[in-house]
């Protein structure tokens, strides 16, 4: 079943990308208490996740901010190195990456999709959400191959 407005994220291991190395975070205790904006992407240093996506998140955030998004996360699923060296590249401090290397996250909210045509394997589907106190408030979830309501532009039209 896949996750809607309204509801709790589910509780599952996630890995922070820090500058001291991968950190285990539960989810359900990571989202509690704060806004977020949460965006998902099937992988890093793909082209539209690193050409369009990441950069929308870094140009906008501090109109995220100032409209009450207390963090900006970024998730994927690939591991917390890979995560890391995207936002140094690619990203900026304003961003949160929260590595889902074996997928555990995008399946429990029902939002995966099969990569195994382009050697991918299971990801994650383009999407993006606002999520206070560990609810999701706004779920905007892309058509495969498309790009265009899970950007932080669209986001900044729903806050």
């Amino acid at each position: 079943m896949t996750i809607s407005k309204g509801d709790k994220l589910p509780d599952v291991t996630l890995v922070k990308a820090t500058e001291n190395g991968p950190e285990k975070v539960q989810s359900g205790e990571y989202f509690a208490g704060k806004k977020v904006a949460l965006f998902s992407v099937p992988g890093a240093f793909t082209p539209t996740c690193s050409v369009k996506h990441l950069p929308g998140f870094v140009e906008k955030a501090a109109e995220l901010k100032a409209k009450g998004v207390d963090e900006i996360v970024g998730t994927a699923v690939n591991d917390a190195f890979v995560l890391g060296a995207w936002n140094k590249a690619s990203g900026s401090s304003d961003i949160t990456m929260l590595a889902d290397g074996n997928g555990d996250f995008a399946e429990a909210l029902g939002l995966t999709m099969d990569g195994s045509g382009f050697g991918m394997g299971k990801r994650s589907q383009r999407y993006s959400m606002i999520v206070n106190d560990g609810v999701v408030e706004e779920l905007n979830v892309e058509a495969p191959g498309d790009f265009k309501v899970s950007s932080a532009e669209h986001m900044l039209g729903q806050l």
